[in-house]
């Protein structure tokens, strides 16, 4: 996946825009602060999310942390796979790893997002 294609939060999730469904996962900058994933929480199906708010969380052997939705609008699918393949969203997490789909109330909302090099700059200003 193009990276610079992707939106993002300054809470590490990211947003694939296909022109209809918002995919949303967390970023390889997000895994890598967990380390050991042991476990994940996700949105039910056709739960109504609110951006910013928590919808879930992401569990490791050191710490929790909570799974915000970058968009307020309703959660279409979640990723199964990842019950039993944890391991995906460490390998793959702006691929496999994805954490669910939804449906944007105002998909114009996308656009008070970052950018890759704003998110990067969040992240360096973390790192340090």
């Amino acid at each position: 996946m193009d990276l610079s294609s992707l939106r993002y939060t300054s809470t590490h999730e990211w947003v694939h825009w296909d022109g209809a469904v918002a995919t949303v996962g967390i970023t390889d900058f997000a895994v890598s602060q967990l380390t050991d994933l042991v476990y994940v929480e996700l949105p039910k199906v056709g739960a109504a999310l609110q951006a910013g708010a928590p919808c879930g969380e992401v569990e490791s052997v050191k710490a929790v942390g909570e799974l915000n939705s970058p968009l307020s609008g309703q959660v279409t699918e979640v990723n199964d796979d990842l019950e039993e393949h944890l391991e995906r969203l460490s390998e793959s997490p702006f691929g496999e790893g994805w954490l669910f789909r939804m449906t944007p109330t105002n998909p114009a909302d996308l656009d008070a997002l970052l950018d890759r090099p704003a998110y990067e700059s969040v992240c360096e200003s973390e790192s340090h």
